[in-house]
């Protein structure tokens, strides 16, 4: 059965991730995310032909702490003590000199931190699926820079989802949902993380649709910086030496106007795609909405049914002459959208940088939103994740997650802010929601206290999408129960643990009230003992520098 054959199935249950993590240290075990088991819809099992069920590991089971009987209204968090910094930083990260002034007049938004919830109130957690991953790469840009980063410009999932969560290939299905959860170490209170992933199935890149794009490249004056414009030509340049001969590339670039600087061309005829590319210069104003319009206009020209159709923005987001905001740009290009014309939204350079438009131009244009600020992490998103950036295999996917009212009291889903959806709108298909790359993983974490010696199912984990060929829409789901849960933090999977100090580094930098008294000193430690669990993922070894040299900006005030 070839890729393109998969069928869209039944749920996948976790497999155990032992045999693809470094051994533990003596005396040490790991538990790997737990099964929920498959439930199929009535009205959705013509869509399901098979099943596939794995069994687990037997866990833990959970032991709940005693902890005080919190109100109706917002629970009061009990903290740790303000810990104080670890004198093994300086020799981390020796160098924490700014190396430019801060960036200026940058624009992101504010889209307030989630609440706890009542159970008994609302037993109901329901958001679009987010892949994107240019708050964390935006974020390592400031840090890397000398300076924290605005606390807008953090979102949390974005920050987990910028790293490999070690999910199990779903094997001949389309989806696996994964779960697993531990008592949290920053807080004493006596509560839990779950951690709720999605893993998409693997296309090889041999085996990937023929990709008709159409660069939409800005070159008005605010580019004209070796890390903007002249970034984006290295960037893409990677991405044009992986073409193949049945792809096809055409360029329009804008600055006060817009104009195609290459109609649509074979992938194999590089030369003449990275003249062209090479070729541009900075010139003008910023029409974005031009830019944009003339874009899809020649990519539905270009359009080919049985390939992938994609626009790739490459801006500092910045816009100035026409209409400059997302809705009113995207109402131009919407019935475009429509037709299945995908957007990737790639963000370069810092100061008078727009994250709010490239966000919600990759939203609004059913693709996704990446910021590069290093060849590395052009190499990351359009050579090894190409596959991923090209090729969606779900439309509109959604999660809602039923907790149970008799075991958990309060939940707080951790990020997602700008990505809910009415709970009552989880099924109704015309609501746009997210959208999933070949190979792409999705994480959701959630904070939830449980009643005391409460036993049972935590949740009901449900995932609804649409296939982009077929357009038939898909329902699974399945359940998380308390004895699923790890006793131990340390005794959870590292991937887990991973997953739990990237967020509460994020829940810090964006200075959440429910961080409290954590400080970003505390997480040094966590973050390298990780990445001497996952020593083989650089990513990590990296983000453990990242919280050490944000730990010392913080410390200098800076």
């Amino acid at each position: 059965m070839n890729a393109k054959q998969i069928p869209f199935l039944v749920l996948v249950i976790a497999i155990s991730l032992n045999a693809c993590q470094p051994a533990a240290a003596p005396n040490e075990t790991t538990q790997a995310p737990q099964a929920i088991i498959p439930e199929v819809r009535p009205d959705e099992k013509e869509a399901h032909t098979e099943e596939y069920i794995q069994p687990v590991e037997e866990a833990d089971e959970i032991a709940v702490e005693p902890h005080p009987a919190y109100p109706t209204s917002q629970p009061s968090i009990a903290r740790q003590p303000n810990p104080t910094p670890i004198a093994t930083m300086a020799a981390r990260q020796p160098d924490i000199a700014p190396t430019t002034a801060p960036p200026q007049n940058n624009y992101f938004e504010d889209y307030g931190v989630n609440p706890f919830v009542d159970t008994y109130e609302d037993h109901l957690s329901t958001f679009a699926l987010d892949v994107d991953t240019a708050s964390y790469s935006v974020a390592r840009s400031y840090v890397n820079d000398g300076h924290l980063p605005p606390a807008d410009a953090v979102r949390v999932e974005e920050f987990v989802n910028y790293f490999d969560m070690g999910y199990p290939t779903p094997p001949e299905v389309a989806f696996g949902i994964y779960a697993d959860g531990a008592p949290t170490p920053f807080y004493r209170d006596g509560s839990y993380i779950l951690r709720f992933g999605v893993q998409g199935y693997e296309v090889p890149e041999y085996a990937r649709k023929p990709a008709s794009l159409t660069f939409v490249i800005d070159i008005s004056g605010s580019m004209d910086l070796e890390n903007r414009l002249g970034l984006v030509k290295q960037a893409l340049q990677m991405l044009v030496e992986r073409l193949r001969p049945d792809d096809t590339v055409a360029i329009v670039v804008y600055g006060s106007q817009a104009r195609i600087a290459l109609y649509p061309t074979r992938g194999n005829d590089q030369d003449t795609i990275l003249s062209a590319i090479y070729g541009l210069r900075t010139e003008g104003a910023t029409n974005a909405e031009a830019g944009l319009q003339l874009g899809y206009q020649l990519a539905w020209q270009a359009y080919r049914p049985e390939a992938t159709n994609r626009v790739i923005l490459c801006s500092d987001g910045v816009a100035n002459v026409g209409n400059t905001g997302p809705d009113a740009i995207l109402e131009t290009i919407r019935h475009y959208v429509e037709t299945g014309i995908t957007m990737t939204s790639v963000g370069f350079g810092m100061g008078n940088f727009n994250d709010v438009l490239m966000e919600q131009l990759a939203d609004n244009g059913d693709g996704n939103y990446a910021y590069v600020d290093t060849l590395e992490e052009a190499e990351k998103l359009f050579v090894e994740d190409m596959t991923s950036t090209l090729q969606t295999i779900a439309l509109d996917a959604k999660i809602q997650v039923d907790f149970n009212p008799e075991v958990v009291a309060y939940y707080r889903l951790i990020g997602y802010e700008n990505r809910d959806i009415a709970d009552q709108d989880f099924r109704n298909d015309s609501v746009d929601a997210g959208e999933i790359g070949a190979g792409h993983s999705a994480t959701a974490l959630y904070a939830v206290i449980l009643h005391p010696e409460a036993q049972g199912r935590i949740a009901t984990v449900q995932l609804r999408w649409e296939d982009p060929d077929t357009h038939q829409v898909t329902e699974i789901n399945g359940n998380y129960n308390t004895w699923d849960v790890v006793s131990n933090f340390e005794n959870a999977s590292p991937h887990f643990q991973l997953a739990v100090v990237v967020a509460q580094y994020a829940e810090i930098l964006r200075e959440s009230p429910w961080a409290g008294d954590t400080t970003i000193y505390q997480l040094v430690d966590h973050a390298y003992r990780i990445s001497s669990l996952l020593w083989d993922d650089p990513e990590i070894g990296e983000f453990a520098d990242l919280v050490s040299r944000a730990s010392q900006i913080k410390a200098l005030g800076q």
